[in-house]
């Protein structure tokens, strides 16, 4: 069986009083985590009860008020404790007072993990009044850790991010890191053996779960939606709202609440400028990625082998800002472009700064002087497709 890095922060978790609240992406394998702690706490002794508010039934009798989650699950005496699981938590009318009424109650005897789709339902239907009740924990499509111990890989994982891969593996990682460079980490993809299912998993992905998003939200072009990350999926460096918009015949404003939706339902990440000198560096305009490298090609209708490529290069960079997602928050990445448009593709922590270049032989280091001048303080990396694995990071 496949487990998730995040399986056991949750089992960590389980002494504690706060909810546990899993969220993510649809098809991230949320519902099959939450399955697998399940079963596992159950064959443990413990008394667990599973919840999916997708059955219309169960959720119709939840919504009418919190205490009816008594005629939903079996009776408990006073003395016992249960674990209590709830899957896409998004789907209550009023999703906070449940998770508060219970918990103020009855947290004493009841454990809750939680799971919801998408951020901007937790952002929206969330309030402050769960402050200090809950914990969030974000599961991402696979890394390429979890990618490799997915493809039954396990031995090799101790080497990646380690400084030092032995030769004997390196031909083999080249292959697996073309195929996720390629495909992404969403794990029915990885799964998949076929490369056409792959790509028919998917364009489902994109066509029919994050289209949901789109619908759930009200959005009034859902359509457009799809259009917005086909542009991003194809545009290098800076995003701007104007000029998508420009394209799309849409207001700008439109756009960046179109855009804000993809970030709260994890698809893509906005990073914001490195900048110290208020009138030269870049302050305001952010670059966007994606939060998986499967997604973007699908958008970029895009699937040639990488030596084909010609966004070889940025795809190698998507895939390093990945990484980086895996070991830092969002707000510790950041990047430095100034208004002559020298660039460099990421400060990390304000103490390193990484160039990415496909090919060693592409960088030239003339372009990066200003930089390590400006910023002695700062160390400068060179990342490559030879040595992306073997980074030290976290």
């Amino acid at each position: 069986m496949k487990y998730r890095a995040l399986y056991k922060s949750l089992l960590n978790h389980l002494n504690k009083k706060q909810i546990s609240l899993i969220i993510g992406a649809r098809q991230t394998g949320k519902t099959t985590l939450m399955q697998q702690m399940n079963s596992f706490l159950k064959s443990k002794g413990n008394q667990t009860f599973f919840i999916s508010l997708e059955d219309p039934e169960i959720l119709s009798i939840l919504n009418t008020h919190p205490r009816n989650l008594y005629n939903v699950i079996p009776p408990f005496n006073d003395k016992s404790k249960i674990i209590l699981f709830i899957d896409e938590i998004q789907y209550m009318k009023d999703p906070t007072n449940f998770l508060k009424y219970h918990y103020d109650l009855n947290s004493h005897q009841i454990k809750m993990i939680v799971s919801g789709s998408s951020a901007f339902y937790i952002d929206w239907k969330f309030k402050d009044s769960l402050a200090g009740r809950k914990r969030i924990f974000n599961l991402p499509t696979l890394s390429f850790e979890e990618f490799l111990i997915f493809k039954n890989r396990e031995e090799i994982v101790p080497f990646i991010n380690s400084g030092n891969i032995p030769e004997i593996y390196i031909a083999e990682l080249n292959k697996w890191l073309n195929e996720y460079l390629l495909f992404g980490g969403y794990p029915d993809v990885v799964l998949e053996s076929n490369t056409t299912e792959k790509k028919l998993i998917l364009k489902d992905i994109a066509e029919s779960y994050i289209k949901k998003d789109a619908l759930e939200a009200n959005l009034k072009y859902p359509d457009a939606y799809l259009d917005i990350l086909r542009i991003l999926s194809c545009r290098k460096g800076l995003y701007n709202a104007n000029s998508i918009g420009n394209e799309l015949n849409m207001k700008h404003l439109s756009v960046e609440a179109y855009v804000k939706l993809m970030e709260r339902s994890f698809h893509i990440s906005r990073i914001h400028p490195f900048y110290r000198n208020y009138s030269k560096e870049l302050r305001k305009m952010p670059k966007v990625y994606y939060n998986d490298l499967g997604l973007r090609n699908y958008f970029l209708k895009n699937f040639e082998p990488i030596a084909l490529r010609k966004d070889k290069g940025e795809l190698l960079e998507n895939f390093v800002f990945r990484r980086f997602m895996d070991f830092y928050d969002i707000d510790e990445i950041k990047f430095w472009r100034t208004q002559k448009k020298q660039e460099v593709d990421f400060i990390i922590q304000e103490s390193n700064a990484y160039e990415v270049k496909f090919s060693e032989k592409s960088f030239k280091p003339n372009k990066y002087k200003f930089f390590q001048e400006k910023y002695p303080e700062i160390t400068f990396h060179l990342i490559h497709f030879e040595n992306v694995l073997k980074l030290k990071l976290g």
